[in-house]
């Protein structure tokens, strides 16, 4: 299988390249990226010798650009090429608007003029907006986002839907509850409290620290995705959960648990704008349909996480630094 993987150089695209390298060696990844401040080459600097995989800097909404790789000639696309973090989309929506929506059309367009057979929608729990202390997400809750990057990625999972529709493309949406692993951009809630609580300083939690989000570790994630771009039916939303519920202030409490760190360090400020209060995943459609099931529980897949970022302090040097942009540490 050829699979043309978009944004395959960020935290869980990256993620996904390594596992489908791992899983399937005969299959061919080539992995575009236009490689903004969240696309990291050294995610993927392991493979640069391997003959079974490829990389193109490629912004997904350049059409000239996409349509000289997608004429290559692919059986699917996995997109995972989004602008994703939520305060930089309140501070501009323009750029998710451009990458999340003219991207994904653009992608959707080529596809079907060169005929690849499978396309598969990486998006997000946060398009259904927030849930109250009870209930779950499923496929079926009307989408409802509430910042410019969720309304963008429910503009996206739209179109796919419209190509499916219209054109009969056969297409997936899977959409995710927080991630959570290695390689994840330090601006993210668990990376940044990782860092934080390693160089002693405040570890900043927004509002009340009460913010409920249903945890899924990264290769879980990976997992899920795989089995739907090889057997999830047409058409067809997937939910991809880690029934791991935990509210910010305990997330961040474990953290410093597990570092031997005082929760002193830990400093409220002022919360997000539009800040949803709880997401939780119902993920029962994927695993009674395609046999999923996650391997890691919150506290095995926390530990691995804080292990990792112990074990590469380069890779987070890099990242302060800014010379991870040119693929050196």
């Amino acid at each position: 299988m050829r699979i043309l993987v978009t944004g395959g150089s960020g935290f869980i695209g990256s993620n996904f390249i390594h596992y489908m390298r791992r899983e399937f060696p005969d299959f061919r990844i080539h992995n575009v990226d236009s490689l903004t401040y969240a696309g990291n080459p050294m995610n993927l600097a392991a493979l640069e010798q391997d003959p079974q995989y490829c990389f193109s800097r490629a912004d997904i909404s350049d059409r000239l650009a996409m349509e000289s790789i997608l004429k290559q000639g692919f059986d699917a696309v996995v997109n995972f090429a989004a602008e994703s973090h939520v305060d930089r989309s309140i501070a501009d929506p323009g750029i998710f608007v451009q990458s999340n929506v003219v991207g994904t059309q653009t992608l959707l367009d080529l596809a079907r003029q060169y005929g690849v057979a499978k396309f598969v929608q990486v998006s997000t729990d946060e398009v259904y907006g927030s849930l109250g202390s009870t209930g779950l997400f499923t496929e079926n809750t009307p989408l409802a986002p509430n910042s410019p990057y969720s309304a963008s990625k429910a503009g996206a999972d739209l179109l796919v839907r419209a190509y499916y529709e219209t054109y009969g493309m056969n297409v997936n949406i899977t959409r995710c509850s927080n991630n959570y692993g290695p390689y994840q951009f330090p601006e993210k809630l668990i990376p940044l409290m990782i860092q934080q609580a390693l160089q002693d300083k405040p570890l900043p939690v927004y509002g009340d620290g009460l913010n409920v989000r249903d945890w899924l570790y990264v290769e879980d994630h990976c997992s899920a995705i795989d089995l739907v771009l090889r057997q999830g039916r047409a058409g067809e939303v997937y939910n991809i959960g880690g029934n791991n519920e935990r509210n910010n202030l305990q997330v961040v409490k474990s953290i410093l648990a597990a570092l031997g760190k005082p929760e002193s360090l830990i400093s409220f400020v002022q919360d997000r704008l539009g800040h949803d209060r709880r997401y939780a995943i119902d993920a029962s459609k994927i695993r009674s349909e395609l046999g999923w099931t996650p391997k890691y529980d919150y506290e095995s897949g926390m530990k691995s996480t804080i292990q990792w970022y112990l074990d590469h302090e380069d890779w987070m040097a890099s990242v302060h630094a800014g010379t991870y942009r040119s693929g050196r540490i």
